[in-house]
C-alpha cells in the first residue's frame, strides 16, 4: 500500500506542470486545446527572436552522424524558433541540457530565468537548448524568453512530435545529454532554485556551473 501511495503522489507531481497553465486566451493546455502550435518561423517571430538576441541554431554542437547506443537522442527534425532551417536532434552533442517549455506554462515561466543564468555561467562548457512545445503563440514564447533573459538557442515542436520519444508527461521537462549525444537523465519537475538546477547538472553531467 505504501508503494501505491508513493506512486500516486509522484504521478500527481508530474501532472502539476500540465494543469498549471493559462487557458482563458485560447492557448492549448498540455493535454488539450489546439492540436498544433503556431508558425515558429513566421516573419514576426523571426523579427522578435533577432530583437531578443536569442542565438541561432547554428550555434548548437552538432555531429555529422546520429548518436548510437542506449539512450541515443531520437532522429527528429525540428524547426528553429524564429530562424532558418531545422535541427536533427540525434546529431546534438553535449554536455547539454534540453528544456521543454511553453509560454502558457506557469512553472516554465518561473524556471526560464534560472536556465538563462545557467547558460551565462557555464559558457562553452555546457550547451543549453530550449524546446518550445506546441505553442499556439510563438510570438508570446519569444517575448517570454526576452523577459527571462534567455539567449540560448531555441527549437520548436508545434505538433508535439517529441511527446512519445521523450516520454513527455508534463511541462516543464528537462533532459540531460552527454558528450556522445545520449540521454543520461530526465527530470520532470520544475526547478525552483538555482541551487537545485546546478545540483542536477553536476549530478547528471559532472559539469561545475
Amino acid at each position: 500500500m505504501r508503494r501505491l501511495a508513493v506512486a500516486v503522489a509522484a504521478l500527481a507531481l508530474l501532472l502539476a506542470g500540465c494543469s498549471d497553465v493559462e487557458t482563458s486566451s485560447g492557448k492549448p493546455t498540455f493535454g488539450g486545446g489546439s492540436l498544433d502550435g503556431g508558425d515558429p518561423q513566421s516573419a514576426s517571430v523571426r523579427s522578435a527572436v533577432q530583437d531578443a538576441g536569442v542565438r541561432p541554431c547554428s550555434d548548437l554542437p552538432l555531429a555529422d552522424a546520429s548518436a548510437e547506443g542506449d539512450g541515443a537522442l531520437p532522429t527528429l527534425e525540428l524547426p528553429c524558433l524564429g530562424g532558418d532551417g531545422s535541427v536533427d536532434l540525434s546529431r546534438l552533442r553535449g554536455p547539454a541540457v534540453v528544456n521543454f517549455w511553453a509560454s502558457n506554462c506557469k512553472p516554465c515561466r518561473e524556471e526560464l530565468p534560472l536556465l538563462a543564468r545557467l547558460d551565462r555561467d557555464t559558457g562553452d562548457r555546457l550547451t543549453v537548448v530550449g524546446l518550445d512545445v506546441r505553442d499556439a503563440d510563438p510570438d508570446a514564447a519569444v517575448a517570454l524568453a526576452r523577459r527571462s533573459g534567455v539567449t540560448y538557442p531555441q527549437l520548436s515542436d508545434p505538433t508535439f512530435r517529441t511527446r512519445g520519444a521523450f516520454r513527455v508527461l508534463g511541462l516543464p521537462q528537462t533532459v540531460f545529454v552527454d558528450a556522445q549525444g545520449r540521454m543520461v537523465a530526465t527530470e520532470r519537475v520544475p526547478y525552483t532554485s538555482y541551487a537545485d538546477l546546478t545540483g542536477a547538472v553536476r549530478q547528471h553531467l559532472e559539469v561545475q556551473p
